[in-house]
């Protein structure tokens, strides 16, 4: 039987740190490690992308596009397996629809954020109505087929009536070219068209 003295790391586990600036037989003697001379030779050195003081190339290419890091609706991931153990567990009435607020009490979660969207992947068995930001498809099949529904709060996505911005130019562009791009080479549509008004009339029309 193995006692309490005998328990051991794995060999190689445990390594000793490497003493540097210890002489030239330790291979890491003279300069430990940071080379010769100069700026990268002392600490505090931020260079990275410095080129000698011309415009570096992360500064010379143009930025496209945005990042939404500070408008983003930030939300709460459930999977539907974590509800179905509070369900069981007795945190959770079943009675009225669940939503954000009824899982912050039932210690889902800390706290509800922007809201909240459900994940599936789980076994889902409870009769239950669901009012949540969002879900994914396998979780709504997984609670309606238990005989559960769930309300979506996200709002949908409005499409504008007319095109705007670059998709107005397009298609400004479009309706110039009769259906040819900027290429010069008219589009499939535009080819079948001319070839049906081309085509020469058949027996039955005069």
């Amino acid at each position: 039987m193995m006692k309490l003295n005998q328990i051991a790391d794995n060999p190689g586990a445990r390594k000793n740190r490497m003493r540097i600036g210890r002489g030239i037989g330790s291979g890491m003697g003279k300069t430990g490690g940071r080379g010769g001379k100069g700026q990268t030779a002392r600490s505090g050195v931020r260079i990275k992308g410095f080129e000698g003081g011309q415009m570096p190339l992360h500064r010379r290419l143009p930025k496209r596009g945005f990042r939404n890091t500070s408008f983003a609706v930030k939300l709460n991931e459930i999977n539907i397996g974590k509800v179905q153990a509070a369900i069981d567990a007795g945190l959770i009435d079943t009675k009225n629809a669940i939503d954000a607020e009824t899982m912050v009490k039932a210690g889902l979660m800390r706290r509800k954020k922007g809201g909240v969207k459900l994940l599936g992947g789980s076994e889902f068995k409870s009769k239950v109505d669901f009012s949540v930001f969002g879900a994914s498809k396998s979780a709504v099949e997984a609670i309606e087929k238990a005989g559960g529904t769930v309300k979506i709060l996200k709002p949908k996505k409005e499409v504008d009536a007319e095109p705007r911005g670059k998709n107005k130019r397009k298609a400004l562009e479009g309706a110039k070219g009769d259906g040819k791009p900027k290429g010069g080479k008219p589009k499939p549509e535009a080819v079948a068209g001319e070839a049906k008004a081309d085509a020469p009339a058949g027996k039955g029309e005069a």
